[in-house]
């Protein structure tokens, strides 16, 4: 079974990961997929911010090591996959495919208003993706 969870180093993304690393564990040879989308729309401010390349990097490997590790505790082997542009459009693109067999991802927990006006990265890619999605409040 391949299984995918899409992070960005929110707490919400962390119990996503948490949820897919469970459901890894429940199946003999699955393949976790950790997915992290360099937000084209905000990698200008992030390197404005950060001092150099190498913080940047920094800061975006903080935000993905703690997902690791938890996979490594559990003794689930998972992959690592760094994606840059808009990440509704990248998580759905890359897990089509993939063909993966399952998507985990996290919700900001907006309610039906402001999804309807903002939209959310977890609302667009559970319509798109040719798989089940589990989102993770």
């Amino acid at each position: 079974m391949k299984i995918a969870v899409a992070i960005d180093g929110s707490e919400n993304a962390l119990r996503a990961a948490r949820h897919a690393i469970t459901l890894a564990q429940h199946f003999p040879g699955a393949q976790l997929e950790i997915i992290y989308v360099a937000d084209s729309n905000k990698a200008k401010d992030e390197r404005l911010l950060a001092q150099n390349e190498e913080s940047l990097l920094l800061k975006r490997q903080q935000k993905i090591d703690p997902v690791l590790e938890l996979a490594h505790h559990a003794g689930v082997k998972a992959k690592m996959t760094l994606l840059k542009g808009n990440p509704s459009q990248e998580i759905i693109k890359f897990v089509n495919d993939a063909a993966m067999d399952q998507l985990v991802i996290g919700s900001r927990g907006l309610n039906a208003f402001q999804e309807m006006v903002l939209g959310s990265v977890s609302h667009k890619v559970m319509k798109h993706v040719n798989c089940p999605v589990t989102v993770v409040k």
